[in-house]
């Protein structure tokens, strides 16, 4: 009797271990394992196992086994059953979480250019809660800036924006340190051309970029006539600055603009600060619009897209004009709308004159001041002999002399230019540039109405 109660005994211990083994054990099979790949989701037609209870005994084992040894079998079983189908629902919701988080976004117009992935960096991930775009990480500050205290300041006040602080440290680890814009910033051009106005004139207003400005309006027309009907903007003058911009969109630059950024605020002495409050706000848009920050390229100044809006200007006007939830610069139509938007906010007077040639009675206009910084009244220019070409004056609220040099020291080109000439300047303060958006605007124009 006794030695029965120990074989009794023995079983059940031995069932009960069996049990436990199968509450903690991982499955053994391949069928049992659901892996997930960790850059895509995984599809799989494979059926999750069931482990099934052990058959029903037969009449000779029956005889010879304890009945409390099947119902241990059983019990086992079950338990086994129920924990493969809470692993099988375990891997299920990751599969579905990773399809989630890398779900594309979608966009009515090609890629832009900037969302191409970097060869050998990897997938990008994205995420969002102010850590920005891409799969960037570090503990310090290395590379080209390693170190930098000024740069290191810079990552704690963007910390305190709202981005991770390792995020950034992996970002500018990666930046690099552009010698060629640091010359750049050592020895400035001239901020006028040193051949005159009629050298800087030809490089813009040319038979080329005439037609080539004729083809993007045809191409763009239903475009520039929304902007025009909701921001009220001249069509012909958004096709000038993206003309003299970036050849609509032939010439967008060829520096990171991270690297530019980065590289002027910590070379450029004189304008350091203006530099940092630019990346600031470019990182801030990489984050918004959801950007890989070490992507977009443009100037040697951080100037982005068709109308090279710089990283302010990108916050203060940028708009959606094509509705896919993206404001992109590099995108044709966003930037028209834009550059539309940017000369309403400053002043723009639709159907308004620009700029006219003027007719002089002496030579007393080329000794006064003169260019968009200095206002004068229809009566003050006419006390010096200067009056429109075509004899009547413009009713805007600005007047203006301009008085552009040919030659050096040669003979001063008369012009007058109203508030309109004066929107244009706020876009890049330059009487010559502001000119020149306007000859090429009126040519394409002319050029539109001759082909139609």
């Amino acid at each position: 009797m006794k030695a029965g109660r120990l074989w009794l005994g023995g079983v059940m211990l031995t069932s009960c271990f069996g049990v436990l083994s199968g509450c903690t054990a991982t499955p053994q099979n391949a069928n049992e394992t659901v892996s997930v790949d960790s850059t895509a989701p995984k599809q799989t037609t494979e059926q999750p196992t069931v482990v099934r209870a052990p058959a029903r005994p037969t009449q000779s084992t029956a005889s010879s086994q304890p009945k409390k040894v099947s119902a241990a079998q059983q019990r086992l079983a079950q338990l086994r059953q129920l924990r493969q189908q809470e692993w099988d629902r375990q891997q299920a919701q990751k599969q579905q979480r990773a399809q989630t988080q890398r779900q594309p976004r979608k966009h009515t117009h090609q890629q832009p250019a900037y969302a191409k992935t970097q060869q050998g960096s990897g997938p990008v991930s994205v995420t969002y809660g102010g850590k920005g775009v891409g799969n960037y990480y570090a503990t310090s500050l290395t590379g080209d800036f390693a170190g930098d205290p000024r740069l290191l300041s810079f990552i704690e006040q963007m910390s305190a924006r709202g981005f991770n602080r390792n995020y950034l440290l992996g970002v500018f680890s990666q930046v690099r340190n552009r010698d060629e814009v640091a010359r750049l910033w050592a020895s400035p051009a001239s901020a006028s051309s040193p051949g005159g106005w009629y050298s800087y004139r030809s490089k813009f207003v040319t038979p080329a970029n005439i037609q080539k400005g004729t083809q993007f309006w045809r191409q763009y027309a239903g475009h520039l006539q929304r902007a025009h009907q909701q921001y009220g903007v001249d069509p012909e003058y958004i096709i000038g600055i993206m003309g003299v911009e970036t050849r609509w969109g032939r010439i967008l630059g060829k520096h990171r603009v991270i690297d530019a950024l980065t590289t002027s605020a910590l070379t450029n002495q004189r304008r350091s600060d203006f530099f940092f409050e630019e990346l600031a706000d470019y990182m801030l848009m990489t984050r918004t619009e959801r950007m890989d920050p070490l992507a977009p390229k443009g100037s040697y100044a951080g100037a982005m897209g068709y109308g090279q809006f710089m990283p302010s200007s990108f916050h203060g006007y940028a708009v959606d004009f094509d509705g896919d939830g993206v404001k992109d610069l590099w995108n044709p139509v966003d930037a028209i709308g834009s550059i539309a938007n940017y000369f309403a906010q400053h002043g723009w007077r639709n159907g308004q004159e620009v700029a006219v040639p003027a007719d002089v009675s002496s030579n007393d206009y080329a000794r006064v001041p003169d260019g968009f910084k200095v206002k004068y009244s229809p009566g003050q220019l006419a006390q010096i002999g200067v009056a429109p070409k075509h004899g009547r004056w413009s009713n805007t609220s600005r007047t203006h002399l301009l008085a552009l040099s040919t030659v050096p020291g040669g003979y001063k080109e008369p012009w007058i230019g109203y508030n309109n000439f004066y929107v244009i300047t706020r876009y890049n303060h330059s009487n010559y540039y502001a000119m020149a958006v306007h000859q090429l605007a009126n040519a394409v124009k002319n050029n539109i109405g001759s082909i139609n």
